[in-house]
């Protein structure tokens, strides 16, 4: 077997000029333009890649802006129910103290009414047993109580200041002398009985007249324009009565 050198020169040659032709004609071009794309991907991943870090960031802040109305939600509901707390608070303690100003008040009122209702029975009870009373001394007045009476007037009339006695004896309207006892005092012997133990107490010759006034119930009294004598179970009765309405 022969080698041909010359066949393979000239194959080397061909497949030398072949790989420049490529080089030189399709090689650099399609290298530039590989590049070119290269230069554009890398472009494109650095902008995707800004746009990411932008992204990020715009997320981060929405994060921590999320994070800060979370934060500020909570705050203002704690706020709020811390407020509501207080005002229910105050709404009670306001109610309540309502409340218990209605009571003292109806306490007040109910004790007024039962303190009224008390007084009040207890004036009827009062009127109630003064007009028995008053009953029980009417069956009881008789000759002896009244002179028992005119006594007590003669004594009252010498314990006068003299000057008082004087000024009755002297008054132009003349003295009443008021009994209980009409047929008594109609009686010409109790009568001048009356009379002369008045004038000689007084002393002078005074101007005496009698009166009668059932509503004495027993009793003598003197009475003048400007004076009275009271000396009656009228009389006492009056100041018991008053005396048991001061005390109610």
């Amino acid at each position: 077997m022969t080698i041909d050198f010359w066949g393979l020169g000239l194959q080397a040659v061909n497949v030398l000029i072949l790989v420049w032709l490529l080089s030189r004609v399709f090689w650099r071009p399609v290298s530039a333009a590989i590049a070119e794309r290269q230069g554009t991907a890398a472009a494109l991943i650095a902008n995707a890649k800004a746009a990411q870090d932008k992204a990020d960031a715009a997320l981060a802040e929405a994060t921590k802006a999320r994070a800060g109305i979370a934060l500020e939600r909570t705050a203002a509901l704690d706020a709020a129910r811390a407020e509501a707390a207080t005002t229910a608070k105050s709404a009670l303690a306001d109610a309540r103290a309502k409340a218990d100003a209605l009571l003292a008040a109806a306490k007040s009122t109910i004790d007024k009414n039962a303190k009224a209702a008390r007084k009040a029975n207890e004036a009827q009870a009062a009127d109630l047993a003064l007009t028995i009373t008053a009953d029980l001394l009417a069956r009881m007045a008789n000759p002896a109580v009244q002179s028992g009476f005119l006594s007590q007037l003669v004594t009252a009339i010498g314990k006068m200041p003299a000057s008082d006695r004087a000024a009755l004896i002297d008054d132009p309207s003349g003295i009443e002398i008021v009994t209980a006892d009409e047929a008594g005092a109609k009686a010409s012997a109790q009568r001048k009985k009356i009379l002369d133990a008045v004038q000689k107490a007084l002393g002078g010759t005074p101007d005496l007249r009698i009166v009668t006034d059932p509503d004495l119930i027993a009793g003598l009294e003197l009475r003048s324009p400007h004076f009275v004598l009271r000396n009656s179970w009228q009389a006492d009765l009056a100041q018991i009565a008053k005396a048991v309405k001061d005390a109610v």
